[in-house]
């Protein structure tokens, strides 16, 4: 019996050092600090087309994020992988939003510049589901950002207004399916994209990892106001602080990866952040609602 409760003592304890935000979520930490002011610009109101993962019904998610303070929401949707019907993705994201989080979740809409009547699937994304913007998977749809097509894509979005969020990284390549390998997205080309279609305005979600060496590639955004990056990919409680003293806090925005992520992750990085009130305020939403506008 001794054995046994040793056993189950360590399994335990190796069980919670192993995950302790796993166990903070589960537990329900606390909202943040200004609750109902949090501006989530990266979540997904869909499934994950590999496996269940809590949180990826629309109501559920919904509930989780109201519980912890966020006033709004911008969601795409998972179906925009690997789905070559944008236009039927894009119904079912705006339905989703419409029936479970009207006036919460935001609607950004997939799109693939390498499928046919790509631009009829944004126009429809504006006119008929008035999205505010479109979110791209480039490293599910086999093409890199120095590629003409996303040029005529960025340029296509800014001409109408819209906001377009780069997926730059979506699961660890250790856990990938072998038949399905989606490399990190290379953002090296955004800045010369940003210098010729200076009314683009970008976000890159999942961009970074941690902030050692990324400086050589963050410097050359700083020039630019129409660009933003969130921090739910990023490791380690300091990377936070560097990177808002690297970028700028102006173009740095809240974004959990709900549900793939525990959104306590990245509220956890604001608490440890050591950030002014005011420099708060703008990572939760100031930021987001500008870039929006």
């Amino acid at each position: 019996m001794n054995d046994v409760n040793r056993r189950s003592f360590l399994q335990g304890s190796l069980s919670s050092a192993a995950c302790p935000l796993r166990l903070a979520a589960e537990a329900g930490a606390a909202p943040l600090a200004g609750a109902a002011r949090i501006i989530d610009v990266h979540v997904y109101a869909s499934r994950w087309p590999f496996r269940r993962i809590r949180g990826d019904g629309t109501p559920e998610l919904v509930a989780m994020l109201r519980q912890q303070g966020v006033a709004q929401a911008w969601a795409g949707t998972f179906d925009g992988l690997l789905h070559k019907d944008m236009s039927g993705a894009n119904v079912r994201l705006a339905r989703e939003c419409e029936d479970h989080g009207k006036g919460f979740l935001l609607p950004f809409g997939a799109l693939n510049p390498k499928l046919p009547d790509w631009e009829e699937d944004l126009r429809r994304c504006q006119e008929q589901f008035h999205m505010p913007g479109i979110r791209l998977h480039p490293n599910y749809h086999n093409y890199t950002l120095g590629d003409p097509d996303f040029g005529r894509l960025l340029r296509a979005a800014a001409g109408r207004g819209l906001m377009v969020q780069i997926a730059a990284w979506m699961e660890d390549e250790r856990t990938q399916n072998p038949l399905v390998q989606a490399p990190m997205v290379d953002l090296s080309p955004l800045p010369a994209w940003l210098e010729s279609v200076p009314a683009a305005r970008l976000m890159v979600l999942n961009g970074f990892i941690s902030v050692n060496r990324m400086d050589r590639l963050l410097l050359p955004f700083k020039k630019f106001d129409q660009v933003a990056f969130d921090f739910a990919k990023l490791e380690g409680l300091a990377h936070l602080s560097a990177m808002v003293a690297l970028l700028g806090v102006e173009r740095v925005v809240f974004g959990s990866y709900s549900p793939m992520f525990y959104f306590e992750s990245a509220a956890l990085k604001i608490r440890e952040a050591a950030l002014t009130t005011a420099q708060t305020d703008a990572l939760l939403a100031g930021n987001a609602r500008r870039l929006l506008a």
